[in-house]
């Protein structure tokens, strides 16, 4: 029987990290050599794209792709991992927001900008990755990385919860869009839920839960 080779989409459920779903492919399919293009936090859910077998040499097609997110923010505080799994870090006592001046602060955002990457983060700095800093305590100065917003609209907005869609550039972090939305706003804000829906032109709707993981899911665009 021929190795298993191909491309698989998952649908990644909160809680799970993106290697649990790895490890999970590789009981199914028999095979150690899976990997994903692009990770997402536990907390998030969405699309994830493994390489299986012979096609892992290709995984390098679909990293730099576009990704579009839904995302809740909560507004008026703030955490320290710029998402709801930190520990929330400051309060803010401040009046409801609009959802016009909501809507005009998204505007400051579109287009390229330039987003400091979070400390919780896999970025490596000096070889070591950020958020394994963070977790010491420590905390370093980053470099602005310059990323894309090509779409960013308000989908649903009851204070304190916003909820946004977004189309980015690979590399860009959805968390510290979040906490520059509550900054450009005064009220702080970090991320509530998370959830990738495309990558490329490749959409979460056409991809399988991690139990329904199965050699004849694996395709070859």
């Amino acid at each position: 029987m021929d190795a298993p080779s191909g491309f698989l989409l998952i649908d990644k459920p909160v809680g799970p990290t993106s290697h649990d779903i790895v490890d999970a492919a590789r009981r199914v399919l028999r095979t150690r050599k899976i990997g994903h293009a692009g990770t997402l936090d536990p907390f998030a859910s969405g699309l994830l794209i493994l390489a299986v077998g012979k096609m892992t040499k290709e995984i390098s097609r679909f990293v730099g792709l576009d990704k579009t997110y839904e995302a809740t923010l909560r507004l008026g505080a703030t955490s320290d991992t710029m998402d709801r799994t930190g520990a929330v870090t400051e309060r803010k006592d401040c009046a409801p927001v609009s959802r016009e001046a909501f809507e005009a602060a998204l505007e400051k955002f579109r287009g390229e900008i330039d987003q400091v990457p979070p400390m919780y983060s896999a970025k490596k700095v000096g070889g070591k990755k950020l958020y394994e800093l963070a977790r010491e305590g420590k905390e370093i100065e980053r470099k602005p990385v310059r990323v894309t917003i090509h779409e960013l609209s308000l989908a649903d907005y009851a204070w304190p919860i916003a909820k946004i869609r977004t189309r980015v550039s690979s590399g860009t972090y959805i968390r510290a869009l979040a906490d520059d939305i509550g900054r450009a706003l005064g009220c702080g804000a970090y991320l509530e839920e998370l959830r990738r829906t495309r990558i490329g032109s490749f959409d979460v709707k056409d991809a399988v839960t991690k139990e329904g993981v199965a050699p004849e899911r694996l395709f070859t665009p």
